[in-house]
């Protein structure tokens, strides 16, 4: 089996549930005994660098059954020359490599001077399978958004020099990931957090043939050279965007890479619209954890309400699954903490139940309630009307309102 030529770039949710299906299916075409290598470059950085590798690691390992070394190069300039190389052969000798989350900015800083961008485009030239997203996905374009600078820190809008990975397959364009991404709320963090004004602006400086490709969250693009075609997976589209005119391919949908090497040719010819049936796997159902933990905290909410011991724990124990999908996504912000407590007040609730009974009260009352009329009816029959208003008060006590009616005599639990 020969190494496919594949290049698929990822919006977010690399190490998450939605996207597992989409790196099995990359996995499935790899050689037997494929050598698969995490390039941990782009969060190199980060105090819990090693902690990120070990999530990956773990997540394609579990998820995926692919097994990745890390690359160990975390840092390039300072580092010894020797280690350099030999991770830098690493990179080159692997049927797979993968990179994610971090800093665009750094990563290029530190592949600046090496053979970076030659190893990742050779390898889409005699094979192999090149994974990048989040950060790293900002990488592949002829220019790079340096995005920590421009929305954390304050700088002015401006582009850097990218790996241009994608000018080796003849397609002059900017990678932008988290296209569609709403964490701003009431500010606008679309487009990778540059928000409409600032990818105006941005837009405005490239030259003319270079054009802005958006990859939404939880969303991939699958360019296989060889066949020539490129396919959207996941949860959202993938955007062409030439000048502010865009157009949207939705996933589940497979095109040539000619729509890819000239959008302006491909947007100004009319299609008819497809309607595609797009597979989701069982996993990919919840784009966040957060959607996962409101979906199953109605989910046992409903069956307590109904009386559903199984399908309360059901749930309970389908959120702490979730919470074990998810952990190794790198996007997780306070969804974890959220799912932990809403878990912990599953597993109070269950615990109240199990004192207090999940079977209605008035299932359980109605054979002894059929006693204790019969015998007022009686009472009541006798004229010993005392005694029934003795008995209605004593119910009424303990909640049980008892009403008499021309068709007999009623009750009911108050709340």
């Amino acid at each position: 089996m020969s190494t496919p030529r594949l290049l698929t770039i990822m919006g977010s949710g690399e190490t998450a549930p939605t996207m597992v299906t989409t790196h099995r299916k990359l996995a499935s075409r790899l050689p037997k005994g494929a050598r698969a290598v995490l390039l941990d470059t782009p969060y190199g950085f980060q105090e819990n660098a090693s902690e990120l590798s070990s999530k990956a690691r773990d997540y394609f390992q579990t998820s995926i059954n692919l097994q990745l070394v890390t690359a160990d190069l975390d840092r390039v300039h300072g580092a010894d020359s020797v280690h350099v190389e030999r991770a830098l052969k690493l990179v080159a000798d692997a049927h797979y490599v993968f990179a994610g989350p971090g800093s665009p900015s750094y990563a290029l800083r530190q592949w600046s001077g090496t053979a970076m961008a030659e190893v990742l485009r050779a390898k889409l030239r005699q094979g192999g399978v090149v994974t990048f997203a989040s950060a790293a996905a900002l990488t592949l374009g002829r220019f790079t958004l340096p995005v920590y600078e421009i929305y954390k820190v304050g700088e002015d809008p401006r582009w850097l020099e990218g790996l241009n990975v994608l000018g080796e397959l003849g397609i002059d364009a900017v990678v932008v990931p988290h296209y569609n991404n709403a964490e701003g709320g009431h500010h606008d963090t679309r487009f990778c957090y540059m928000g409409e004004r600032r990818l105006a602006q941005l837009e405005s400086e490239l030259d003319d043939e270079t054009w802005v490709l958006g990859v939404d969250e939880h969303t991939a693009l699958v360019i296989d050279i060889e066949a020539d075609t490129a396919e959207v997976t996941g949860k959202g589209v993938v955007t062409l965007r030439v000048r502010g005119e865009s157009e949207e391919i939705q996933a589940g949908e497979t095109f040539s890479l000619g729509r890819l090497r000239d959008p302006r040719t491909a947007n100004s010819t009319p299609r008819p619209r497809v309607e595609h049936v797009v597979e989701v796997a069982a996993a990919d159902e919840d784009a966040t954890l957060r959607a996962a933990t409101d979906r199953l905290s109605l989910a046992f909410d409903e069956a307590v309400e109904n009386g559903d011991a199984d399908g309360a724990a059901r749930a309970a124990l389908g959120l702490d699954d979730a919470l074990r999908l998810w952990s190794a996504d790198t996007l997780q912000s306070d969804d974890a903490d959220y799912a932990r407590t809403v878990l912990r007040g599953m597993i109070t609730r269950l615990a109240d139940l199990a004192v207090n009974g999940l079977r209605n009260p008035r299932e359980a009352l109605a054979p002894v309630m059929s006693v204790v009329l019969d015998l007022r009816s009686r009472v009541r029959a006798d004229k010993r009307f005392d005694l029934s208003d003795v008995l209605r008060d004593r119910l009424a006590e303990i909640a049980i309102e008892v009403r008499d009616t021309p068709d007999g005599p009623t009750w009911n639990l108050r709340d």
